[in-house]
């Protein structure tokens, strides 16, 4: 299936290409491993002074090329013990109804990752639930509820192997 969703994810968003050299890649890295690194300590691993460092994180925070800063949550340790891939396929591949469904999605927070994908699924969505119970609740309640599913498949993910946002 190809995305005929309306969609205003940044990822669809097209905008001039920022060229990153090997200091920006550097600097992107620290700040992956440590968010709440300080630029003095960022400049002394990557050897520059601190305003170039600081004008660099500036240049990519406001191109997008650095979308957001946040805490990582143990799900586990905040009662969110089950985590669930639930795929997706509808009934009709419209924009009307891939935008209802899409909309819908967006208003759930139980759902933390939602993805268009090619093949038999149109969606992949990341659930986490406190229990089997609060999963089954959701499921009846609210994903099943949206209007135009013509499937869904529930996979109970067992253990977490590799969960990183890393991708320097």
């Amino acid at each position: 299936m190809t995305s005929t969703y309306n969609t205003t994810s940044a990822e669809h968003i097209s905008s001039p290409a920022l060229v990153l050299d090997s200091k920006d890649y550097e600097i992107l890295r620290l700040l992956q491993e440590n968010a709440k690194s300080t630029v003095r300590e960022i400049a002394a691993k990557v050897h520059l002074s601190t305003t170039p460092v600081h004008d660099r994180i500036k240049r990519m925070e406001n191109s997008g090329v650095i979308k957001q800063y946040a805490a990582l949550v143990d799900r586990r340790l905040v009662r969110k013990g089950i985590m669930v891939i639930c795929y997706v396929s509808l009934k009709e591949h419209t924009k009307k109804v891939g935008g209802r469904f899409i909309e819908a999605i967006l208003q759930m927070r139980s759902v933390i990752e939602c993805y268009t994908i090619s093949g038999e699924f149109d969606f992949m969505l990341k659930i986490i639930a406190e229990s089997m119970d609060d999963y089954h609740t959701f499921y009846i309640n609210e994903l099943s509820e949206i209007k135009g599913i013509r499937y869904m498949q529930s996979i109970f993910v067992m253990n977490v192997i590799k969960d990183t946002h890393q991708i320097i």
